[in-house]
């Protein structure tokens, strides 16, 4: 046996016997992971999505969860699929899932994670962040059912913090809610790290802050690993039983029919452009992956354009700069109303972000009428249109 697989092996049987001392209430699996066990023991086939802000993008905690699942299952061609986005919200998250994961293909292990960037990034409501996260889980379910899922809750120092103190942060309680609702499995790093750093065996400098360093991602990828070999014993294989499916959202609202829809189908007028804006020229940091690509444009008020489009709700995906200004809109002639695009974090960077002008329609057809507001900052770079 070669040494990497006899390491594995030993690792295995420590976390099948819980020997690695985590606390048993920070790891919740809610079901067997059958249909994942399924795909990668008997047809030797696995694709294996990872979704959530920069924690999931870095080299982190997903490479050494997936570098486990291969020496775990030897004879199975694994596909991993990279959905962190930097910035990304669960908001935003529920609008990319077909774009960036479903599209793909079937689904066999879905991982998840956005406590953070609800918190630190979108400071969504408690609302905001159901019906982001019931978004990604419910439609996850709706298109592709045999899925097996796990939500994980990193977490930074205000949120520890709170824990600390015995309090739960506002992302996480709401989506608790979630997962309570629809059985999903779910990894409280944020929690164990709290109590390892009561009980004096880690650190937060250890661990390595908002975005973990080695020892902290190891910490997490060790706990993916103890709720799997746990899941896929034959014990708990045999006696964990998902929860069925429930027959109403928590939130009729939440994003469950998320999609893009792209800002090229909308009618342009004066000052309007579909087009890759003059980057070099304009100030503040810009990420390579919303260059070299047509987005729709404009850096001066002047006539507003409309777009139609099928839903109950509509939002942008926008790349709000310094220059960042307030988009005015109209909705079918009567719903009106502004959102200002610039972020705490535009100051320096010409940051991604999700801003919804409705999520509450009536399901049907709608044309909503945008055009920007005088002022100092007057630009507007809208990536997609999110559409529920």
């Amino acid at each position: 046996m070669k040494v990497k697989n006899l390491l594995a092996l030993s690792a295995s049987v420590l976390l099948t016997h819980g020997l690695l001392g985590f606390e048993t209430e920070n790891i919740t699996p809610q079901g067997s992971f059958s249909n994942a066990r399924l795909a990668f023991e008997k047809k030797n086939v696995g694709r294996v999505a990872f979704m959530g802000g920069s924690i999931t993008e870095m080299n982190g905690y997903r490479p050494m969860v997936a570098k486990w699942l291969e020496e775990r299952f030897p004879k199975t061609k694994f596909e991993f699929i990279n959905a962190g986005i930097s910035s990304t919200c669960s908001t935003t998250g529920a609008f990319r899932l077909h774009r960036d994961v479903l599209d793909h293909g079937p689904i066999d292990l879905f991982f998840i994670e956005f406590a953070v960037n609800d918190d630190q990034d979108a400071g969504h409501s408690k609302e905001s962040c159901i019906r982001g996260m019931e978004g990604i889980i419910r439609q996850m379910h709706l298109k592709s059912p045999k899925t097996d899922l796990a939500v994980t809750y990193f977490v930074n120092p205000g949120m520890l913090k709170q824990l600390q103190e015995e309090k739960t942060p506002l992302p996480m309680a709401a989506h608790e809610r979630v997962l309570e609702k629809y059985g999903v499995s779910r990894v409280h790093l944020a929690r164990e790290l709290a109590h390892q750093i009561k009980e004096g065996s880690f650190s937060w400098q250890k661990f390595g802050g908002t975005h973990p360093k080695e020892p902290g991602n190891r910490l997490c990828a060790d706990m993916h690993i103890e709720m799997l070999e746990k899941a896929w014993s034959g014990k708990n294989n045999e006696d964990l039983k998902k929860k069925k499916f429930p027959a109403k959202p928590i939130d009729g609202n939440s994003y469950f029919n998320g999609r893009f829809l792209s800002p090229a189908k909308a009618s342009l007028a004066d000052g309007w452009k579909f087009s890759e804006p003059d980057w070099k020229s304009l100030p503040g940091g810009k990420r390579k992956r919303y260059l070299s690509r047509p987005l729709l444009h404009s850096e001066t008020p002047g006539k507003p354009i409309r777009i139609k489009f099928e839903g109950q709700a509509i939002g942008a995906f926008v790349s709000a700069g310094p220059d960042a200004g307030i988009l005015k809109f109209v909705i079918d002639g009567k719903h009106k109303g502004s959102v200002d695009l610039y972020h705490h974090y535009s100051r320096g960077l010409h940051y991604p972000r999700s801003v919804m002008f409705a999520h509450d329609l009536e399901p049907g057809s709608h044309e909503i009428e945008l055009s920007i507001k005088a002022g100092k900052r007057s630009a507007v770079r809208i990536l997609e249109f999110c559409i529920n």
